[in-house]
């Protein structure tokens, strides 16, 4: 007997994104966590999926609100299939959860009729398939939630029907990557896989790592639906869900299927001179394309620009902080006026008191380097003025 089915997690519904400083553009980010889940929606219908697996951190906090609540029992309702979920490490079981609390159970009865949310190690069979939860009742979790079906025996009794293990935790090799706003859970919530029967076992669906990750043959993590943090490295591969195919005693077979609606990307550039502030543009549009509202860039630029390019450049920052969801930027680049451009202040007949100035500052340039710094962007600033009076 075989079953399709999606795999995913770390949803994390509500995640503040609480870098983005302008409330539209934060706005946006958040809500595409809730539009992931209706891709998925999609995702199911295409594939004719018979259930939806979620491995943990569904929400970002077990202290959702209620507006949070609402939002994401309504776009699991949108799945025409059951949506079968265990608690994480974001949005534990333990006492006080947003899984116990009145509201929540309120709304997934009507809103989500679909949704079962497996709190307790125990099996849990459909018609399809025999699923073994091993939920996350507390946030750092020393034992490992798996060790429960060491014993053969409870995989006794279900004929033909594939078996499929739903946890969330760290195995060997593989951790979650903190994005700075949470602590380091390395030490707990970590699994054994190598401690499982896993011939009695065919598919491991796992949550926490927020990348798409084969582990073992038989486990995967599927990632987030949605990326939510810029890439670390070029095999993280966040933005998907995993198709599926699970047949007792065979092992499964599984495809990617992309759901993110964002981009996040970095980028490094190091100006060798101003003749390069056009390939950087190019970079960038490569990158960003024309799009507006859809992409968040961390950039990082270093190396050194004349003052005229200096400010060319701070006008394509200023329109990529318009266009981009969010822009981070760690900007070390050093101007260095050119000879013409130092002439072209400091040799001015027809204004000698800014001649002087320019010529002071010149000289500031080559002292201590907070001098030198402060020098060089008044120098910036000086040579902007002249031009803007020029031009009128």
């Amino acid at each position: 007997m075989s079953v399709k089915f999606i795999h995913t997690a770390d949803w994390q519904i509500g995640k503040p994104f609480a870098r983005i400083s302008d409330d539209r553009k934060r706005f946006i980010v958040q809500n595409q966590r809730v539009e992931a889940v209706k891709r998925i929606a999609r995702s199911v219908e295409e594939t004719s999926a018979s259930f939806v697996l979620v491995a943990g951190d569904l929400f970002d906090s077990n202290t959702a609100d209620k507006a949070t609540v609402s939002a994401a029992c309504s776009a699991i309702g949108e799945i025409r299939v059951p949506v079968i979920a265990i608690p994480g490490n974001h949005d534990h079981g333990g006492p006080g959860s947003v899984w116990n609390q009145d509201f929540f159970k309120s709304e997934r009865s009507q809103l989500a009729p679909n949704l079962f949310v497996l709190l307790q190690p125990e099996i849990f069979e459909i018609e399809e398939a025999v699923i073994f939860p091993c939920p996350l009742l507390r946030r750092h979790e020393s034992l490992d939630c798996t060790a429960w079906l060491r014993d053969e025996q409870v995989f006794q009794g279900f004929q033909d029907k594939p078996r499929i293990v739903l946890a969330h935790g760290s195995v060997h090799g593989f951790t979650s990557e903190p994005d700075g706003d949470e602590e380091d859970h390395a030490a707990t919530n970590r699994i054994s896989l190598e401690n499982l029967p896993l011939a009695e076992i065919d598919y491991i669906a796992l949550g926490d790592w927020h990348g798409c990750m084969q582990v073992e043959s038989k486990a995967w993590y599927s990632g987030t639906p949605e990326n939510d943090r810029f890439p670390k490295s070029e095999n993280h591969n966040p933005g998907h869900v995993l198709i599926v195919e699970a047949h007792r005693g065979g092992s499964p077979v599984v495809e990617q299927a992309a759901t993110a609606g964002l981009r996040w990307s970095s980028l490094r550039h190091d100006f060798s001179g101003d003749e390069d502030l056009a390939y950087f543009q190019d970079q960038v549009h490569q990158i960003v394309e024309s799009r507006t509202n859809q992409d968040l860039l961390r950039l990082s630029l270093s190396g050194s620009l004349g003052l005229e390019a200096c400010i060319r450049l701070e006008e394509i920052l200023e329109t990529m902080e318009a266009r981009l969801l969010r822009l981070k930027l760690d900007n070390q680049t050093m101007i260095a006026p050119t000879e013409e451009e130092i002439d072209r202040l400091t040799q001015r007949a027809e204004d000698p008191v800014l001649s002087m100035v320019a010529r002071k500052l010149v000289t500031m340039m080559h002292s201590e380097e907070e001098s030198a710094r402060i020098a060089a962007a008044a120098l910036r600033e000086l040579h902007g003025a002249v031009s803007k009076r020029g031009a009128r």
